[in-house]
């Protein structure tokens, strides 16, 4: 059994002052440790958007009808607010899951060795969209599920996803200068995949805000747009993207690129194949919730592959300490 130290006075006006220093002083994570912890944030921040879209799609979003309290007189839940009350308020617990994860991702970062300062600014930032996030929650309640802030919070939420996915990918990455692995020609038909996706998303959201799902059993706002000429807007901005990643596959095969871009795309191509046939199937079968949440799910997936497709085009090795990086790699590399 390992001896625990004593705290001393000196120890805990240190914790207070500055806990996260005082506990990278005692804690040194393995890079696994590290990674995993940046691994469960973005996990984390999938969940909670499928989870709130279970909510939009039981009718559960008045389930608590104010904020930040669940009613009036009640912080939690009741048994008067039945079934969607309890599906409303667990969503909003699963914030503090969240808020959890990203935590020890932050903590992680600060305690690894030598200390990352990037690595834990993006920790930071995944913690600042949560809590921005949250108050926007609470707004799309107080304002009775106006599509509009309903959106918002869904793209805060795919915000939130791009940062714990980068954060991801540099925890398994050293410091270093990034070091290109293909040509600028290519690099700019991947920003193009990455625009035209977030294309896709904000179009999905809108299909979201005009379509049957508002959120509630009750009358609710939506956005007054034609639901199916949206739809069928969204489905061309999926066939784009579907089309631009089949033809970074042939060009990255093409310049015999190396394995990471050709595996992550080929991966894209193979998600966004799934989600085109959740796609059409909820069309044509009046969106069932179920087809519902697992596009939502894809829609989450898509953005993190369509991100690990853009960061798998240059490498930025670790610094093997007492070597300098190799004067060529640095002379190359620009910083991504």
């Amino acid at each position: 059994m390992v001896r625990v130290p004593k705290l001393t006075p000196a120890d805990a006006a240190a914790a207070l002052r500055n806990p996260l220093a005082f506990i990278a002083e005692r804690w040194t994570p393995a890079p696994r440790t590290v990674q995993r912890a940046a691994l469960a944030a973005l996990v984390m921040s999938v969940v909670i958007v499928v989870t709130g879209g279970a909510v939009r799609l039981t009718g559960s979003g008045l389930g608590c009808p104010t904020w930040p309290t669940c009613t009036d007189d009640s912080l939690t839940t009741t048994s008067a607010m039945g079934v969607h009350g309890a599906i409303e308020f667990g969503n909003r617990m699963l914030t503090y899951v969240l808020c959890a994860a990203v935590g020890w991702a932050i903590v992680a970062a600060r305690s690894e060795k030598p200390w990352r300062r990037g690595l834990t600014r993006l920790g930071w930032a995944q913690f600042w969209v949560v809590m921005g996030n949250a108050v926007l929650g609470g707004i799309v309640v107080l304002v009775g599920l106006n599509p509009y802030t309903v959106a918002a919070h869904f793209l805060l939420s795919t915000a939130l996803i791009a940062v714990a996915a980068v954060m991801w990918q540099r925890t398994r990455e050293g410091d270093e200068a990034p070091r290109p692995l293909v040509g600028k020609a290519v690099a700019q038909l991947v920003w193009f995949l990455v625009g035209a996706s977030l294309l896709l998303i904000v179009a999905g959201t809108v299909v979201t805000g005009a379509g049957p799902h508002a959120g509630d059993t009750r009358e609710v706002h939506r956005i007054p747009v034609d639901w199916e000429t949206v739809a069928k807007l969204h489905a061309v901005l999926a066939w784009i993207v579907v089309t631009l990643t089949f033809a970074l596959w042939f060009v990255l095969k093409a310049v015999d690129a190396p394995k990471s871009p050709l595996a992550r795309t080929r991966e894209l191509f193979l998600i966004l194949l799934g989600q085109g046939v959740i796609g059409y199937v909820q069309y044509f079968t009046h969106l069932p919730e179920l087809l519902v949440g697992l596009h939502m799910l894809g829609s989450c997936l898509i953005w993190i592959w369509v991100l690990r497709v853009l960061l798998s085009l240059r490498e930025r090795p670790a610094q093997v300490a007492g070597l300098p990086a190799p004067a060529a790699e640095v002379a190359v590399g620009t910083r991504a």
